[in-house]
């Protein structure tokens, strides 16, 4: 199938691109690298009027160390992200994640921020986002704001985000002394969107576990350390709140075994990074 017809616009300054979105809504959308949206429009799951491209806007090409932590514009690629996280000590959960977003190819192409955009439930960049407590920096014509992660996904692939609205960048939190970083998935292939998907957060005292996959949005939910007393029956209870469904690739059954074994392994792998 074709896309519907559409205009295409390649934005030169951030300026352009809230011009367009406040001038025609919802029937703008931005493309990035392209790798989800090209898609939706091939099925025609998406019919905008205009696509307003911010690949060449300068000034959301940038990976800035902030008080906040590591700021990613809206035109880094996934692959520039992940060649940064290696060699930043200050993004190990990125480093662990991002080597399971697709495959080289669409990394080269995919943003980060487009990614967040879409979000996929499956996806490890808005699951790696909650799980470190990330922000989202977004800007009207006449405004700008931050909301954190845990408010931003509202929905399968539904966001805060408003219709003329541009995010401009998202914030991961820098790592903190103490503190180790997990990341694991299970999918039909590697590249594949994950089955489940597990980060995890952990300190002396407890641990930070995001999951992605099962519910219509990535969760998170704090757990106590895998020795105490109620850590099983908290992780169990975890599974079952995330009302996991079957569906083509997994039962619901065997999504909620996955976020107990799956869930465990990585919480133990997070506290043996701990530094």
């Amino acid at each position: 199938m074709k896309p519907a017809p559409f205009d295409y616009l390649r934005a030169e300054s951030r300026e352009d691109v809230l011009a367009q979105l406040h001038e025609h809504g919802d029937q703008a959308r931005i493309i990035a690298g392209g790798q989800s949206l090209v898609p939706m429009l091939s099925m025609r799951l998406a019919k905008p009027a205009l696509l307003v491209d911010v690949m060449h806007v300068e000034s959301l090409s940038k990976i800035e160390a902030t008080d906040a932590g590591i700021r990613v514009g809206a035109g880094v690629r996934q692959a520039r992200l992940l060649d940064w996280a290696t060699r930043d000590p200050r993004l190990p959960l990125l480093a662990k994640a991002l080597p399971w977003v697709g495959h080289a190819q669409t990394r080269n192409r995919g943003t980060v921020v487009g990614s967040v955009a879409h979000a996929d439930p499956s996806a490890e960049q808005p699951l790696c986002l909650l799980t470190l407590g990330g922000t989202l920096q977004l800007r009207h014509r006449k405004k700008a704001r931050s909301i954190p992660a845990s408010e931003f996904f509202v929905g399968m692939m539904a966001t805060a985000r408003g219709d003329t609205e541009l995010i401009e960048s998202v914030t991961f939190p820098a790592a903190q002394p103490g503190t180790g970083y997990a990341f694991r998935e299970v999918g039909r292939r590697h590249g594949d969107f994950a089955i489940v998907a597990c980060a995890a957060v952990a300190t002396h005292t407890g641990v930070r576990l995001g999951v992605g996959g099962v519910a219509d949005i990535p969760n998170v939910r704090e757990l106590p350390l895998p020795g105490a007393s109620d850590f099983d029956d908290a992780l169990n209870q975890y599974a079952w709140d995330l009302e996991a469904r079957d569906d083509l690739h997994a039962t619901a059954r065997y999504r909620r075994e996955l976020v107990r074994r799956l869930g465990r392994e990585t919480i133990e792998e997070a506290l043996r990074c701990r530094n």
